[in-house]
């Protein structure tokens, strides 16, 4: 009989509140599986996994969306995801809408937009709910400069506000800029969780 494949294996770690957690290693290393596990969006076949707090997951640039609907309507379902309501949406929609640079758009189907189009309103959404926690996966890869520039910032903001980030990035430079502790996954394994530079250097190494 074929034998089972463990995307990870005997990975255990802890986040603290308002800690910026980077998870490094190459593709395939488990990272991407490690963070779902982590939002609820796959359930451990051992071990467990538990978050305390809001949190929002940015995954995949359509993680979430429902394309027959508009851009406007997708704000409400999205935040519904996480557990606002309706009355409480309509008091940041205006700002969701601008950060995200839609425009006249934000009344069209979702199906119409560009990739950059839904990763911009994905992001602004989950942004301005304000979770105490926040899973990126890569997802500020999608888009122009100025726009990636513009979340950065935004996500450094969220930081100093004693938000929780944990991020799966292949930028060197992105891991340095926000995190101060970092993980590095090797064939689902955890090589080293040390500070950023002791575990970028480590990988760097190891390639």
């Amino acid at each position: 009989k074929p034998q089972p494949f463990y995307a990870l294996r005997d990975v255990s770690f802890s986040v603290q509140k308002g800690e910026s957690l980077g998870i490094i290693g190459r593709n395939g290393a488990g990272k991407t599986t490690l963070l779902r596990l982590l939002s609820g969006i796959t359930q451990p076949t051992l071990g467990e996994v538990t978050v305390y707090g809001k949190f929002a997951t940015l995954i995949g640039i359509s993680a979430g969306f429902n394309f027959e609907l508009t851009g406007r309507k997708n704000i409400y379902l999205n935040s519904a995801f996480f557990g606002w309501r309706p009355e409480q949406v309509r008091d940041i929609e205006a700002q969701i809408i601008e950060f995200a640079e839609i425009g006249e758009f934000i009344d069209a189907p979702v199906k119409l937009y560009s990739s950059g189009m839904v990763a911009r309103l994905g992001f602004s959404i989950a942004i301005h709910l304000l979770p105490d926690i926040i899973f990126l996966d890569e997802v500020l890869a999608v888009g122009d400069a100025k726009f990636a520039e513009k979340c950065w910032e935004r996500i450094t903001d969220l930081r100093k506000g004693d938000r929780t980030i944990v991020m799966i990035n292949h930028s060197e430079a992105a891991i340095r800029k926000l995190c101060t502790r970092a993980i590095w996954l090797d064939h689902g394994e955890v090589m080293i969780d040390s500070s950023t530079d002791e575990a970028l250097a480590a990988y760097t190494a190891g390639l």
